[in-house]
Formats: structure tokens, sequence, C-alpha cells
């Protein structure tokens, strides 16, 4: 799941600057990014959920969420984002 969180929000250099933004913000306790397709749930500093999320019928529905640290999902972003050729932020 992880793997198509990463190609999907990752795919443009704004994207990516925004979201690392929202993860390492030390402004921004907890609350949620919405992407293209996935959320990022900032549960506070260190801890994450990343998940899939569609609307049906009016109403939100969840799929495959994934707890991840800040530093595993920096991580994971971060590779991806070099692969992509963007401007890697630290």
């Amino acid at each position: 799941m992880l793997k198509d969180f990463l190609e999907d929000e990752i795919s443009d250099e704004e994207f990516y600057k925004a979201i690392v933004e929202f993860i390492s913000s030390w402004n921004i306790r907890c609350g949620e990014y919405e992407g293209n397709r996935f959320v990022i749930k900032k549960k506070d500093h260190e801890n994450f959920l990343v998940y899939d999320e569609y609307e049906i019928d009016g109403k939100r529905v969840t799929h495959q969420t994934v707890p991840i640290t800040k530093k595993d999902l920096l991580e994971k972003i971060h590779e991806h984002a070099r692969k992509q050729g963007f401007t890697v932020t630290l």
C-alpha cells in the first residue's frame, strides 16, 4: 500500500514539498493532509497513519491503513523523490 501511496502522491515536486512540510512541521501537532487519493493523518509529532479513502454513496470509506513513524515515512518519501529526480529537502 505504501508503494501505491508514493506513486500517487509523490508524483510532483510541489506535492512532495507540501507533504514533507506537513510531516516535518512542529507547529502542526495533529491533523490530516488530504492528497489526491491518500490521507496522511498526523497523530502526534512522531506517529502517522497513511490510508486510502474513498467516498461511496456520500460516505467516507477507509481502506488499508498503515501506521508508520515520522522517520520511516520521511525516509520512504525522500527515497521515492530521489528516484523521481526531485530536489530532496531534508
